[in-house]
């Protein structure tokens, strides 16, 4: 077998589908894609930061176990050789997981989480644990572990966070599928800051066999990849129900995305919301502009849309009291014990709730079901809703969770209602919700889009998501894979 795609550089631009593709035909060699993979993994871990584990001998090993099954003409599964990473506060059988913690450096977990589990059942082939801030528990990836990870485009910038290293490894062209979390952005804002599509789906789509509060659950195991086709490849393979997560038992959500039809119109009728930023919140100006730009490819698309003013969006003192409460619970005994080895952030969010109360905390779980019959009631005249992702490009590297972050000059108090507004809403309410890249900024850095969908119709938002990304002609669009 030879890679009909040419150098190994080259293998780098292609997406899941079309290595599919290369390898079913036999144009492409299943060992030459992971050597090709490795070689570019070990260059982006100099530059960016992206890994915490490579499992070289492994994956070559599997790798060359894919190949002589397509050599002697065996069934070949759906993802057969593909390689893909895993954030490292998933689980990965025989591979070390530290959750980017200090305290977890040496673990190796004895079985895999289940979205790993069916990923490799499908033939993908791991290749390596990516970076995560500590226990996934901000937006920034770093950690006491390993430091920080750069972005994709610019060294002095963010990655976002907590799946930053996917995000990364993604963009720079290391895998075409990669495994996020995210419990309030944490796929969604790495896909805007370095120029992915992340998609958090609806809860329950992906079982998540490591949650420790199945019931009242608002974390998802997600896709990450540079094309929405890929993120529908990815997540057949991860979806469907299980007996570790009620949310995910009954009928499966269908997840089939044909292609957006032919014709010029392929939203054509489809009534849309949109709104830019929730009340009193900022949006720097290439945002607002690049988010006009996306409404406009939107209504030529042959959609109808509808402005609205955002109102009880802004929900991050409800987020908190909900999130931060729940790391109580898991984390107060080991910061007891181990403080001076976790993240400062880490510290300082547990303490934001040490006065939180069991009657303030079901409080925000009654304001978590008006959050959510207010999106049904939305989603009744609408089929999507559309917002930015983030308010403004990523961030400096060096961000503090707890420091003012600056838009176009001027100073705002607090990062996570500042920043990304629109992504905490739909981890409370279950809603599947992407981001796809709609253009750059004026500093070269990628801007997101976030369109959401109506609950338990993830294929539909997949379609509308597919008809945009190829439909939309961006301004200032981005090179074709970062750090070259």
């Amino acid at each position: 077998m030879n890679p009909a795609s040419g150098a190994p550089s080259a293998l780098c631009h292609l997406s899941a589908v079309e290595l599919q593709g290369l390898i079913a035909s036999r144009a492409l060699s299943p060992v030459d894609l992971m050597h090709a993979t490795l070689a570019r993994a070990e260059a982006m871990q100099r530059s960016t930061n992206c890994f915490i584990t490579l499992c070289a001998d492994e994956a070559l090993a599997q790798a060359a176990q894919a190949e002589r099954r397509l050599v002697r003409g065996e069934s070949m599964e759906p993802l057969h050789g593909l390689p893909f990473t895993v954030k490292d506060i998933v689980d990965t059988r025989g591979v070390r997981t530290t959750y980017g913690s200090l305290v977890h450096q040496d673990h190796v977990p004895d079985t895999d989480a289940v979205a790993v589990a069916r990923l490799k059942a499908a033939g993908a082939i791991l290749v390596g644990k990516t970076t995560t801030s500590e226990f996934g528990t901000k937006c920034l990836t770093d950690a006491p572990l390993f430091g920080r990870t750069a972005n994709a485009w610019h060294a002095q910038r963010t990655s976002g966070g907590s799946s930053g290293g996917a995000a990364v490894a993604v963009a720079t062209g290391v895998t075409a599928l990669a495994v996020a979390t995210d419990g309030g952005g944490s796929t969604r804002i790495p896909a805007a800051c370095n120029g992915v599509v992340g998609f958090k789906q609806s809860l329950g789509v992906v079982p998540h066999s490591q949650v420790a509060d199945a019931f009242g659950n608002y974390t998802y195991v997600t896709p990450m990849t540079r094309t929405v086709a890929d993120t529908a490849l990815m997540l057949q393979a991860m979806a469907g129900p299980h007996a570790c997560d009620p949310w995910s038992l009954g009928a499966p959500v269908a997840l089939q995305v044909p292609p957006p039809a032919a014709q010029s119109q392929p939203l054509r009728g489809l009534r849309i919301a949109f709104c830019a930023v929730p009340p009193g919140r900022p949006i720097a100006r290439d945002v607002q502009v690049a988010f006009e730009r996306a409404l406009g490819s939107l209504e030529a698309m042959g959609a109808h849309l509808s402005p609205i003013d955002g109102h009880g969006f802004d929900v991050e003192p409800i987020w908190r009291v909900i999130n931060h409460t729940s790391w109580a619970g898991r984390f107060k005994a080991l910061a007891a014990e181990h403080g001076e080895r976790l993240s400062p952030s880490l510290l300082q969010q547990l303490a934001l709730v040490r006065d939180v109360d069991g009657v303030a905390f079901q409080r925000a779980m009654y304001q978590r079901t008006e959050l959510f019959r207010r999106v049904q009631a939305l989603f009744e005249d609408h089929a999507l809703l559309v917002t930015p992702t983030l308010s403004r490009t990523a961030l400096p590297i060096d961000q503090d969770l707890f420091a003012p972050i600056e838009i176009d000059g001027r100073r705002h108090d607090e990062v996570r209602p500042n920043w990304f507004p629109w992504t905490m809403p739909f981890n409370l309410t279950g809603h599947p919700a992407v981001s796809l890249p709609c253009d750059a900024g004026a500093d070269g850095l990628p801007i997101g889009l976030q369109m959401v969908g109506r609950f338990k119709e993830d294929g539909a938002l997949l379609y509308a998501a597919r008809a945009f990304e190829q439909g939309h002609r961006p301004a200032r669009p981005l090179s074709t894979i970062a750090q070259p």
